[in-house]
């Protein structure tokens, strides 16, 4: 007999371990089903449904804690998994000193995404026909010569219940499709990358354009290749929502992140109440944006709100779990997050971006007379310490602004510095505010995976290192 995950499963699970003698327990629920469909080039490469189900229980026992999970939901498998977890946490007793874990509310709450249509649901022949045309057609096109198709399903659902009084349920169920195609001009190469997904069902697939979202793709690539790289140097520059997501995330707000500070691997220890930005610079990390990944309760059951990292340029708090908000004295800003129930909870960014501004975005290229619009369209990583806040990534396709006119697009293009320095030299932010996540990836931590949103608005900085010739 199938046995669903659910609040009544997880009281159940809740009350045979407060039967041990713990101090506290946190039982953990999650099924997560994934679909992929991958053409490459005109073939049908992978075609996968995989499925994660499981109860994960963390346990308290005199300032320690064990973890354990099991992916079987029989009565045997969860008295084990107790077993392991109360025994860890009394080993640990042992030879550790006590941690403090602040305090946690008890809350309950339901998040389900609406849809209209399950994705699931979808024939299988459906979702492949419309890849497969989307597939070919790219490769139909004049100076592109590979291109890689993708369509994703998801649906994540997570149920919280401790001894502290927390009942929480939260379901995401997202969609979406990612084209990369590369094109070839003489000698030169050139890739560009894109995804596009929403939270909701196969109507979100159903009403969107993917033929011109796959042509955009495929154009700027075979220009790209066609286009000079841009001389390297120390340039004026206008950033895109997507790259000043991309930059935000990976070498500030991993930095933000309270573990980082407590470990003394982040550039940020020991600076709040530091300005670290300009004025004009209000970073927050938000569970329930809009275009973003949906995270109203953390995976430890904690209420995520939306906590202001950057206020005016000054830093305020870090994030943090219950442990890293004990240990550094700081506030619980429901941060804990894990990719399933094989981990335990770390601090994790929700969906972390910058607050738009007053400005237009036309207004930020006037004055420039010689400068670059730095595009993350196409962005394929790059490297960055948060211990020092440096960074360099190579981003997509963009353009060389001349007298406050975009004048030619150009390929190859590096970024690099020290986070702290742009955002102290933010001199303008426009009030096109943009987040979105994605249901191809997300942010590697600890060797854990977790779905992310980021963005921001368009910005100005008056000088970024660009590398190119």
């Amino acid at each position: 007999m199938s046995v669903e995950i659910s609040i009544d499963l997880g009281k159940e699970v809740l009350e045979r371990v407060l039967r041990r003698n713990v101090d506290e327990a946190v039982i953990r629920l999650q099924e997560r089903v994934y679909e992929l469909i991958v053409f490459d080039n005109g073939v049908l490469r992978s075609y996968g449904v995989s499925r994660v189900v499981g109860i994960g229980i963390q346990v308290f026992v005199n300032g320690f804690t064990g973890y354990s999970y099991t992916s079987s939901l029989s009565r045997e498998s969860i008295e084990s998994a107790i077993d392991r977890a109360v025994k860890s946490a009394r080993t640990l007793a042992l030879v550790a000193k006590p941690r403090k874990f602040a305090e946690v509310s008890n809350v309950k709450g339901f998040y389900k995404t609406s849809y209209s249509e399950n994705p699931f649901s979808v024939d299988s022949s459906e979702k492949i026909s419309l890849i497969k045309e989307l597939n070919i057609n790219a490769m139909k096109k004049p100076g592109i010569v590979s291109a890689l198709t993708r369509l994703g399903c998801e649906r994540d659902r997570r149920v919280i219940v401790s001894s502290k009084g927390i009942e929480v349920f939260n379901e995401v169920t997202m969609v979406g499709l990612s084209h990369m195609a590369v094109a070839k001009s003489g000698e030169i190469m050139e890739r560009v990358y894109d995804q596009k997904t929403f939270v909701g069902g196969y109507e979100k697939i159903r009403s969107f354009d993917w033929m011109s979202f796959v042509d955009e793709v495929n154009d700027l690539a075979v220009k790209a290749s066609m286009a000079s790289a841009p001389k390297a140097g120390v340039y004026r520059a206008v950033v895109d929502n997507e790259l000043i997501g991309l930059l935000l995330h990976e070498a500030f707000g991993h930095a933000s992140e309270g573990d980082s500070v407590l470990y003394n691997v982040s550039v940020l220890k020991g600076r709040v109440g530091e300005k670290v930005a300009s004025e004009s610079v209000t970073i927050v990390d938000d569970g329930s944006v809009e275009g973003g990944y949906p995270i109203h309760y953390d995976d430890e059951g904690a209420e995520k709100k939306k906590t202001v990292i950057v206020d005016k340029g000054i830093l305020k708090t870090f994030l943090s779990s219950r442990y890293v908000a004990g240990e550094l004295g700081i506030g619980l800003t429901g941060n804990a997050r894990a990719q399933d129930i094989t981990f335990n909870a770390i601090v994790r960014q929700t969906n972390f971006y910058m607050l738009p501004g007053d400005a237009k975005v036309d207004e930020l290229f006037e004055g420039i007379s010689e400068g670059i619009y730095l595009r993350g369209r196409g962005a394929m990583g790059g490297q960055v310490d948060p211990s020092m806040g440096t960074f360099t990534f190579n981003v997509g396709p963009s353009y060389i602004i001349k007298n406050g006119e975009i004048e030619k697009l150009v390929r190859g293009v590096t970024v690099s510095g020290n986070i702290l320095d742009v955002l102290k030299n933010v001199e303008l932010v426009a009030n096109d505010l943009k987040v979105s996540t994605s249901v191809f990836g997300g942010c590697g931590k600890a060797s854990q995976l977790v779905r992310v949103g980021d963005g921001g608005p368009h910005i100005r900085v008056s000088k970024i290192v660009v590398g190119g010739e």
